[in-house]
């Protein structure tokens, strides 16, 4: 539709150029050699050949910008933390064979045999801190 609008167009302006050279050329006296004859053929062969160039000429290149796929970010969730219980740890207690040397609390011995064996014992209060938390009192015997 569009190169029939323009083809349209284009022959109404030649013909609009073409035509008023005739009436003039016959309008007022008779040439004897047909000179104004020639120059409106040529003036129409002119028009002719441009307007036939620019309906057969293809049209002109169409220039996007390239064509790039970009993949959208996939949709990843994280999986909800699984929460198991942890398996808490206790110390087996087993009867340990202690000799027992029945000593009394606050003596040389006592504070060297409690420092020995407990690695948290504090010899100003004469307790340390057991697996529990907790302070016990320490007892050589």
């Amino acid at each position: 539709m569009n190169k029939f609008i323009k083809a349209a167009v284009l022959s109404v302006a030649a013909a609009a150029i073409v035509i008023p050279t005739f009436g003039t050329a016959q309008a007022g006296h008779r040439h004897r050699n047909n000179d104004d004859a020639w120059v409106a053929g040529a003036v129409g062969l002119a028009a002719g050949a441009l307007i036939g160039s620019a309906i057969a000429s293809p049209p002109p290149p169409r220039y996007y910008g390239e064509r790039v796929y970009i993949d959208p970010e996939p949709d990843y969730y994280e999986p909800r933390p699984v929460y198991r219980p942890r398996p808490v740890y206790r110390p087996v207690y087993r009867p340990v064979a202690v000799e027992t040397y029945g000593l009394e609390p606050w003596t040389p011995a006592w504070y060297r045999y409690c420092s020995q064996r407990y690695r948290s014992f504090n010899p100003d209060s004469g307790t340390f801190v057991g697996y529990d938390g907790r302070s016990h009192f320490c007892n050589a015997g």
